[in-house]
């Protein structure tokens, strides 16, 4: 389990807005606590890195996105009713009767999601499921000018869900993708740092992976880093709940600690040392499949330059893109052990080019 330090630096991640474009603030949380123990910096893209030097041998990336995804202003109407688009991909339905928390011009926030009630509707509108262009934000407001001094036209938010703990371990959040993934890559640092390799490794809490077809800050971070290897670490759907056939999306179990991912954008060296580094410790971890793309930092950071040794190394997680996506600390603390353990494998005769 994460020590009480680290448990309270998990938290404050989770707890601070950030969806993708606007990483701003959570960055500052996880820059501050890189500063225990690294080097920090960051670039224009948002990225935060925090740098251990270790031996003077090869850079190691460690990569897990900070942003979350969110909702944006696009419009205000004559009577105060404030219009959004998505930030990231959701499920409308998810959306309908939430809390939102956004970020006005001069301090947060609140508003409710509304939709017209069940009881007013005819019966074909009620078998249909709802767009966001259904849904309006109620701010409390009752005039436009009103509305647009609080709130404006580009202005961000989230779900106003805070972080509950759960009987065996678990967490809920509406952040968890990925902001444990900046958690992980930063704590396995850490105890990198404790215990040094020869490699340089270097966390790196990326920003837009949630918008980033176009690679999003994983890309630049990578070109920066120059890394010989990279890891991404990111959330995966657990497939311990109801409903879902593993015969199609493979095995992926809270406590059943990480999933370490094999495929065609997959260094199989990269996938070797995390492998390999877990039987060491003894940790517990599942293989997924994924003959093409992962849909995660890994996409972009395989093909930076001239191409990137990469490995995808994931946290089940239920309930993906909700108010209340679930977790198992263990999880979190077997996946920062394998990372930091793989990192000391790494040196200047680890030959990535054995395909």
């Amino acid at each position: 389990m994460p020590s009480d330090s680290s448990y309270a630096f998990l938290k404050q991640l989770l707890g601070t807005p950030g969806p993708s474009g606007f990483e701003r603030a959570p960055a500052r949380v996880w820059r501050d606590e890189a500063r225990k123990f690294a080097e920090v910096h960051g670039d224009v893209m948002g990225n935060s890195f925090a740098v251990v030097e270790g031996g003077g041998g090869p850079t190691v990336l460690l990569a897990g996105h900070v942003d979350e995804i969110g909702v944006i202003v696009t419009w205000v109407d004559d009577q105060g009713y404030v219009y959004f688009g998505p930030i990231g991909g959701w499920d409308p339905q998810v959306l309908v009767g939430q809390r939102v928390r956004l970020a006005g011009k001069d301090g947060d926030v609140i508003g409710v999601v509304g939709k017209k009630p069940i009881h007013l509707m005819k019966p074909e509108e009620r078998e249909k499921a709802s767009k966001i262009t259904d849904l309006w934000i109620d701010v409390g407001a009752t005039s436009k000018a009103e509305a647009l001094g609080r709130v404006q036209v580009g202005d961000c938010g989230v779900i106003d869900a805070p972080m509950h703990e759960l009987p065996n371990g678990r967490i809920v959040s509406r952040a968890i993708d990925d902001r444990v993934g900046a958690y992980v890559v930063l704590e396995a640092a850490r105890r990198y740092a404790e215990n040094p390799g020869a490699a340089r490794v270097v966390a790196v809490a990326t920003t837009q992976e949630e918008i980033g077809w176009r690679g999003g800050g994983a890309i630049a971070g990578a070109v920066h880093v120059n890394p010989v290897m990279a890891v991404a670490v990111d959330v995966t759907f657990a497939t311990d709940h109801p409903g879902v056939e593993k015969k199609e999306h493979g095995e992926a179990a809270l406590g059943g600690g990480p999933v370490l991912t094999r495929g065609s954008i997959i260094s199989p060296v990269a996938f070797g040392l995390l492998r390999d580094a877990a039987e060491r410790l003894k940790v517990p971890y599942t293989v997924h499949a994924a003959g093409r793309e992962s849909f995660t930092d890994a996409d972009s950071m395989h093909n930076a330059r001239e191409g990137i040794a990469t490995a995808l190394l994931s946290i089940p997680n239920r309930y993906m893109h909700s108010p209340n996506e679930m977790v198992a600390l263990a999880d979190l603390d077997r996946a920062a052990d394998v990372l930091a353990e793989a990192c000391r494998a790494v040196t200047a005769e680890t030959d990535f080019t054995d395909r």
